[in-house]
């Protein structure tokens, strides 16, 4: 495939702005086999930046919500019954793999940790993924690469990932975009104009700036685009930031409160 020259977004890829040098490492680890982890906040575009790169890679995306039961065998495949027939069926991991496509495992501390043993094959020079319940070894073709993603803040000693499982990654951190890109962002993903985006976007960083305090994340690029959305669809301003700024952080009264006297001091 001929490298990319560029960061320019053609129309028929999923919309994404670079912040930095992210799409060169992604598709120099691509091209050089190696797999990559995203490290970033709820909501701040790992999703939508892998989807991009897969795109404009042309590869297959298979993406997996990870969750406390996902197991290794909800990844590999399992033997079903079809048709009358015990049939085997692949799992996304594995369709991965056959297909040369890209696995996109999101926030993967959630799941139980099989799971990441079944990874270590695939994520050093072996580049296999063996099938115990079939005897298959299968070896990842070069366009194969798996990338996988977590939430850093919402780390806990419980849910995180080994030293020996992180260092089998290359790591990029991801997180909002500076103020100027992310206006550009929700004015884009919305409609809404972009000088009530912008409001929008001051707004988030006081928000943020509460994180660790009163809330325990702030509000997420994926938010403010949602209220822009509301906003230009004719919801009232306050209505549209109560639905997407303020009940989707906290429950508590307080909190919200003292959220919606910030919005009224923004939006007047």
């Amino acid at each position: 495939m001929e490298p990319l020259k560029d960061n320019t977004v053609e129309p028929e890829l999923p919309y994404y702005e670079p912040v930095g040098s992210e799409c060169e490492l992604f598709r120099l680890a691509w091209e050089r086999h190696l797999p990559l982890l995203l490290k970033g906040p709820t909501g701040c575009g790992k999703t939508r930046f892998v989807s991009h790169m897969a795109a404009r890679l042309g590869r297959p995306l298979f993406t997996v919500a990870c969750h406390d039961d996902l197991t290794a065998a909800d990844l590999t495949g399992r033997y079903l019954l079809q048709d009358g027939e015990t049939r085997w069926v692949d799992g996304p991991l594995t369709r991965a793999v056959r297909e040369g496509g890209i696995c996109y495992l999101d926030e993967v501390v959630e799941a139980r940790k099989d799971v990441t043993v079944v990874l270590h094959p695939l994520t050093d020079d072996r580049r296999v993924l063996p099938l115990e319940r079939t005897g298959e070894m299968l070896a990842a073709p070069p366009e194969f690469m798996l990338v996988v993603s977590y939430n850093p803040g919402y780390q806990d000693i419980l849910k995180s990932l080994k030293p020996s499982t992180r260092q089998r990654f290359v790591a990029l951190d991801v997180d909002f975009p500076p103020p100027e890109l992310e206006c550009d962002i929700v004015a884009q993903e919305s409609g809404l104009p972009r000088e009530r985006c912008a409001a929008l976007v001051n707004l988030a960083a006081r928000l943020r700036a509460m994180r660790g305090q009163d809330l325990e994340e702030g509000v997420s690029t994926r938010l403010l685009i949602y209220c822009a959305t509301l906003m230009q669809a004719g919801m009232p301003v306050l209505e549209a930031a109560r639905s997407t700024l303020v009940s989707p952080l906290t429950d508590d009264d307080d909190v919200q409160e003292g959220l919606m006297e910030a919005i009224r001091a923004t939006f007047g």
